[in-house]
């Protein structure tokens, strides 16, 4: 944090020994970073606004120490608003050398469904197996330890081995290279060691935006705009919107395979109602009204339908009933646990539409229910159609349809009530001006680096063919947190961009948002989902080949309403 003289105080940004840092904002201020990797300039993004009314160019030097190399940071800061102000940097690191490389693959299976896979490490046997038939035809394989990260609910020390072979400027020699490797019959893939978190990444460029609310007089929510079955780029949402600053919210669905394309997949909430359900306890960040208190914590819900004395859980609003994407509800199939990009299945299940649903219904086998704005039913029928403006629609399958069947009268009414807790078992309860926002996982916890990857979904230490790519490799990553005085700390940082910026690890992501002060911080979607738009212009380089994803909600700064 900063001082009124513009000094950073001592806390959250303590110094490590052999680091070294000089800024430029007019006058030279000696800041400190937390982390070897991170810079004191990314801490002071937390600042108030007020510290820096104009653009300022900030250099950051870091002195090599034993865990690090050589760092060259340069800083860019825009007060947006009077209380939103954005940075941008690169973290380069000159003494970085990544190269292409030939990863060898392990075979595994898939601990939930028993098929036959693939993992980027093995045990030490195979690797030592795979070495020795490697050199026999001819090749120099190197073996590498690969560690734990940071977790909180994994296991520490090695995680398992991963052989290479051959280190290559160009991804075309690499490939070239790879033809002779795969003739042995071994399955191979051409990496890009910079994706590596057991070194130092070369270059990662970084945009931050903070909000507080003590000075910001707009507000800060969650949006899906008119519908919860649509996708839009985070920069057409902000357009339309109007924002000072955007970032892309939550995991959604991109398949029809899935469910309803762009329904969000986890927890979310509009203009304080809600519009999906929890996947078991995931972290969310809520920001109450409008932005003014915004908190992070793992929530999960409960609603339940009630005709007369009988009741019967409803599993999902607005989504596909039968396919619960990311799992974590409970029959659901092969897990009742939360599990990241797998889709569940459920026989039985009972689905709310609201009319925030602005899609065609889905369609099978079932029953369905309309019902009017005071939820009597309307009619009873098949699947499809259209949720009536003002009224809802309930789809069963399985006994959730028989017991739609039974319950329902023209006439009848049908209660249905929602209740979200956090993890301490609280309510949470939802005004006109909140919003929810979910993905996973945690990445800061009551001011420490908390990682739950296991408990979330993300990672399985059992099954190392299952997230080491999503958690434990440098990916486009999108991040939100909130400081001690309450300040929204949005941050995004590219990635899949060999030379141009690799991105995070979870833990990686987890340290950065410490750095800054966050007390609290969670993973939003990240990969070719990860957005900033500051202004109506899009301010990061997104990794998608086709350009800007559309995506499903979004979190939008906007300016104060006049008149």
């Amino acid at each position: 944090m900063q001082n009124e003289d513009g000094r950073l105080s001592h806390g959250a940004a303590t110094g490590r020994r052999g680091i070294r840092i000089r800024v430029a904002v007019g006058t030279a201020i000696a800041l400190a970073a937390v982390n070897p990797w991170t810079v004191a300039g990314v801490a002071q993004a937390a600042a108030p606004a007020a510290a820096a009314t104009q653009a300022a160019t900030v250099t950051t030097v870091l002195t090599p120490n034993s865990n690090s190399a050589s760092d060259q940071v340069r800083w860019t800061t825009d007060s947006v608003a009077p209380g939103v102000q954005v940075r941008t940097g690169v973290i380069q690191n000159t003494k970085a050398r990544p190269v292409w490389t030939i990863t060898l693959q392990a075979p595994a299976v898939n601990r939930l469904t028993g098929a036959a896979t693939w993992a980027p490490v093995g045990d030490r046997t195979w690797a030592d197996t795979t070495a020795r038939q490697l050199r026999a035809a001819g090749f120099q394989p190197r073996v590498e330890e690969v560690r734990w990260e940071d977790y909180s609910d994994t296991p520490h020390g090695t995680m398992g081995w991963r052989v290479r072979v051959g280190s290559y400027a160009a991804e075309a020699e690499a490939q070239s290279a790879n033809q002779g490797v795969t003739a042995t019959g071994l399955r191979t893939g051409v990496e890009w060691t910079g994706y590596d978190g057991q070194q130092t990444a070369d270059r990662q460029s970084i945009h931050v935006a903070v909000i507080d609310p003590a000075t910001f007089r707009g507000t800060v929510e969650s949006t899906h705009g008119d519908s919860v079955a649509d996708r839009e780029t985070t920069s057409s949402a902000a357009a339309k919107a109007k924002s000072l600053v955007a970032i892309n919210g939550g995991f959604f669905i991109t398949s029809d395979g899935d469910g309803v394309q762009g329904t969000v997949a986890g927890i979310s909430a509009y203009e304080g109602k809600l519009e999906s359900m929890a996947v078991g306890s995931r972290a969310a960040l809520i920001l109450a009204d409008g932005g003014r208190h915004s908190r992070i914590a793992d929530l999960s819900t409960t609603v339940t339908a009630r005709s007369g004395l009988s009741t019967y859980a409803v599993q999902g609003i607005n989504r596909a009933p039968g396919k619960i994407r990311n799992c974590g509800r409970p029959n659901a199939t092969p897990t009742a646990l939360p599990h990241h990009d797998l889709t569940c299945t459920a026989p039985n299940d009972l689905v709310k539409f609201t009319p925030k649903f602005r899609a065609n219904l889905p369609e099978g086998a079932g029953t369905q229910v309309v019902l009017d704005s005071k939820d009597r039913v309307v009619s009873v029928g098949s699947l499809g159609g259209k949720v009536p403006a003002g009224g809802s629609v309930l789809q069963g399958i399985g006994s959730g349809a028989n017991w739609l069947t039974s319950h329902s009268r023209k006439g009848q009414r049908i209660a249905v009530t929602e209740v979200i807790r956090d993890a301490k078992g609280r309510q949470v309860r939802l005004g006109a001006h909140d919003t929810i926002v979910s993905a996973s996982p945690t990445l800061v916890e009551n001011g420490q680096v908390h990682i739950d990857a296991k408990a979330e979904g993300t990672l399985d230490p059992k099954d190392l063919s299952f997230g080491y790519a999503w958690s434990n490799v440098r990916q486009p990553r999108t991040m939100a947190g909130i400081d001690q005085r309450g300040r929204l700390i949005l941050a995004t940082v590219d990635g899949r961009q060999p030379g141009v910026s690799e991105g995070f690890t979870l833990a990686e992501a987890a340290r950065f948002m410490r750095s800054l002060g966050a007390k609290q911080a969670l993973n939003l979607d990240g990969g070719g989902s990860s957005a900033m738009v500051v202004g109506g212009k899009l301010v990061n380089i997104t990794s998608d080949a086709t350009g800007e994803r559309a995506v499903g909600d979004t979190v939008q700064v906007l300016p104060a309403r006049r008149g």
